[in-house]
């Protein structure tokens, strides 16, 4: 599976990808691997650019991109398919993303593994994803809460003090 690592305002990102789409993308700092790819094709460097374009503060929307989505579970498919519907600047809260789907409350649990599990963080806009009360819960990202604080604030996102 190809795989390039790209510099970005914020250090070093990853993206893979195979016939079926992209595979997964790592949030700086992504460490360069042997077999790394050297020159992307065309498709993957205007996403490498676009990426470069929202880490430097001209934000992006990603959820026209041709995720590899058989790679995941279903449950995890509808999630992720959910949370590219929040945009940047905006945040949604675990439960209303489990409403969306139809799922009751209790489900906020189940979407939130899902979540941690993304193999897109930022391109499928999991930090985005917050506590119902505004609060910052897990992020699976290097950098935990601290990189999902970061990239909110980047987008413009409107954050609380406890």
């Amino acid at each position: 599976m190809p795989r390039l690592t790209f510099p970005t305002a914020l250090g070093a990102c990853a993206l893979s990808w195979g016939d079926a789409g992209l595979t997964g993308f790592e949030l700086p700092v992504a460490p360069v691997r042997d077999g790394d790819q050297t020159q992307p094709p065309p498709e993957i460097a205007r996403l490498i650019a676009r990426v470069q374009e929202h880490l430097s503060g001209n934000l992006q929307d990603f959820s026209d991109l041709p995720y590899d989505f058989g790679r995941v579970p279903e449950f995890a498919r509808e999630v992720y398919r959910a949370a590219l519907a929040v945009k940047a600047g905006r945040t949604a809260s675990y439960g209303t993303l489990s409403s969306v789907l139809g799922h009751p409350p209790a489900a906020s649990r189940a979407v939130g593994s899902a979540l941690g599990a993304n193999p897109w963080p930022l391109l499928v806009p999991c930090h985005r994803i917050v506590a119902a009360d505004g609060r910052m819960t897990g992020f699976s990202g290097p950098g935990g809460i601290k990189t999902k604080l970061r990239l909110l604030a980047l987008e413009g996102a409107e954050l609380f003090a406890e």
